[in-house]
């Protein structure tokens, strides 16, 4: 199993997703689940994505992640709308477990407050909730 790692450039949302800014367009962002949710949810077994159009809304439940241990819903940490889903995850779901923040992110979001952002940790802080 891989070490914990939460990159410097994410944004976190208290319920272990994270956020990652696109540099050259500032109003989208990536969304995955941290090291931290993915450990703890075990081997993921299935995604079960939002479509792309679908509004999200910060703080509330978007997606299910289906693990060999139980099913647990994907808190949004940014509002917005749903522009790519990562449909590799359909075939291989263990992307999430082995790249996180990598070949295992979730979806692909147009933010609906770019304001939000402010509400969220950088990683040092997210690391601070884990006790580490």
């Amino acid at each position: 199993m891989a070490q914990p790692t939460y990159p410097p450039d994410l944004l976190y949302h208290a319920e272990h997703d994270w956020a990652r800014i696109d540099a050259e367009d500032p109003d989208v962002a990536t969304l995955g689940i941290t090291w931290y949710a993915q450990d703890a949810l075990g081997e993921v077994v299935f995604f079960e994505p939002p479509q792309v159009g679908a509004t999200l809304a910060q703080g509330e439940p978007y997606a299910e992640i289906e693990s060999v241990k139980a099913v647990s819903e994907v808190v949004a940490p940014l509002s917005g709308q749903v522009v790519e889903v990562n449909e590799a995850l359909a075939e291989d779901p263990q992307a999430i477990n082995e790249d996180p923040y990598g070949e295992g992110w979730l979806v692909r979001v147009r933010l609906g407050d770019p304001s939000e952002q402010e509400a969220l940790m950088d990683a040092e802080s997210y690391i601070a909730t884990l006790g580490g």
